[in-house]
């Protein structure tokens, strides 16, 4: 079941992080992983899906140590999105409390 909740939300969570502050896909992959497993594999079709959905943009910056690093950045449209979806799971959140909630006051017989 995380499997599937981690599939479903792992869009919000990469916009969040990224809500914080530009970040290359490496490094959302360690921030990301202080929370929930996450890989390189799983991040990268993951940026270029959401680049797609014109939700972040990128840009390259230098490094001292290797190749430019491609940043990603939300956009005004993924900002508008994470709000959204940041609603959304509060509401799913809330609505599947009020089902554990019934459910254990059946359970304990102080519901009907």
């Amino acid at each position: 079941m995380k499997t599937q909740l981690k599939k479903g939300t792992l869009d919000m969570c990469v916009l969040a992080a990224l809500a914080a502050g530009d970040s290359y896909a490496y490094e959302l992959v360690s921030i990301l992983s202080r929370s929930m497993e996450v890989s390189e594999g799983t991040m990268y079709p993951l940026m270029r899906r959401l680049q797609a959905e014109a939700w972040v943009s990128t840009y390259l910056v230098e490094s001292a140590s290797g190749p430019s690093r491609k940043y990603y950045t939300l956009t005004a449209e993924g900002r508008r999105q994470l709000t959204l979806m940041q609603q959304e799971w509060q509401e799913f959140v809330c609505d599947v409390n009020s089902v554990l909630q019934l459910a254990a006051g059946r359970a304990t017989g102080e519901i009907a």
